[in-house]
């Protein structure tokens, strides 16, 4: 099935019957519900933990203190695809639990191919396969972008998938829309 989403504003002042009325069209872009907008491949830049490691928690060394504890990491890499290029950097703030389950916070920038730039936030969660040693991750995706190229993201959620190896620092991860 192909969507076409299509942002249209009327100029203000200008409302519907009104002879002057005129409608603007922001952006628009056709895409299959669950086509890839990207595809990442990123790496760990710098990891900072307050008091509990990610080697602590993905070795199994101890468990999660009783509060929580939150680990940062600043990741960078290339994103290629059918509808975005570009070079994304960001960070995120994982939160672990006191049961263990790890929760995404991520906020980045895409900076395109073209010069232009896309915000990006995620949310979701990661868990260890037993079977490789990677993480497993699954992101829901909002991007955002006043460029009028790229004003169509506005109206995309996203939806990722992907792995993390904590030995390389290695994110690979796949955004399809939603």
């Amino acid at each position: 099935m192909t969507e076409v989403i299509c942002s249209t504003v009327l100029r203000p002042g200008n409302e519907p019957g009104n002879p002057e009325h005129a409608e603007v069209t922001i952006a628009s872009t056709t895409f299959a519900f669950g086509e890839i907008l990207y595809e990442a491949t990123l790496h760990f830049t710098k990891v900072t933990d307050y008091g509990f490691s990610m080697a602590a928690l993905l070795g199994g060394q101890a468990p999660p203190p009783p509060a929580g504890s939150q680990i940062d990491v600043w990741f960078e890499g290339d994103v290629s695809g059918p509808k975005i290029k570009g070079h994304m950097s960001g960070i995120d703030y994982l939160q672990i639990r006191a049961d263990g389950q790890v929760r995404l916070h991520i906020h980045a920038e895409i900076a395109t191919g073209d010069g232009e730039r896309i915000a990006f936030f995620g949310d979701g969660i990661i868990r260890p396969d037993p079977a490789t040693g990677l993480l497993l991750l699954r992101e829901n995706i909002a991007l955002t972008s006043a460029f009028p190229s790229y004003a169509w993201v506005n109206t995309v959620v996203g939806w990722g998938q992907g792995t993390v190896d904590p030995a390389t620092g290695e994110i690979r991860v796949t955004v399809y829309a939603v």
